[in-house]
């Protein structure tokens, strides 16, 4: 045994770098500052979306996934939906996804319909109830996120519209990367 303290070596470079570089490298001042505050008014949104899917969801008394399945069926409504569409959306396995649509169909939500080109499977379709439902909740919200992007310029929708592109693929890459190397 010795008497050699063993405490985690931070590499010189890191000891060296400002507490502000942490996240965002060895940029130029200006363009950190601009991109740190573009960062931070995505989280704050994304903060606020999340509380409003929260509000949404106890309105409704629904999960998340109830409401994804509503607004995926309500993207389109005169298309068929097979169940296993579904399950593939949703990431689940079947089992899960088939206890959603029974919870839906049993609160009015949805209905299940014969395929009339295949009697062995069926269409799933959201209800008159669930679009007014869906209406009456997220109407106001969907007027108020329109009038804050219907006055923008064509460059600034397109600015926007690229960034999204943007960060949505810097996102998308990460679990692409973490899988790509296991840890050992």
């Amino acid at each position: 045994m010795t008497d050699i303290e063993t405490v985690p070596r931070v590499p010189a470079s890191a000891e060296a770098a400002p507490s502000s570089t942490y996240w965002y490298g060895q940029e130029s001042a200006d363009r950190r500052t601009r991109s740190k505050a573009v960062l931070e008014a995505l989280r704050v949104y994304r903060a606020a979306e999340m509380a409003m899917r929260r509000r949404t969801r106890e309105s409704m008394s629904m999960g998340e996934n109830e409401l994804l399945v509503l607004r995926y069926l309500l993207r389109d409504p005169s298309r068929g939906v097979r169940p296993g569409e579904l399950t593939r959306y949703l990431g689940l396995s079947t089992a899960s996804t088939t206890a959603i649509l029974d919870r839906l169909e049993r609160s009015g939500h949805l209905t299940r319909v014969a395929n009339p080109t295949d009697r062995r499977s069926v269409f799933v379709r959201a209800t008159e109830r669930a679009h007014v439902e869906v209406r009456q909740t997220l109407g106001n919200m969907h007027d108020r996120m329109l009038a804050a992007v219907i006055d923008m310029s064509p460059e600034e929708s397109g600015a926007v519209v690229a960034f999204l592109q943007r960060m949505s693929e810097a996102v998308d890459g990460v679990a692409v990367e973490s899988e790509a190397h296991p840890s050992s």
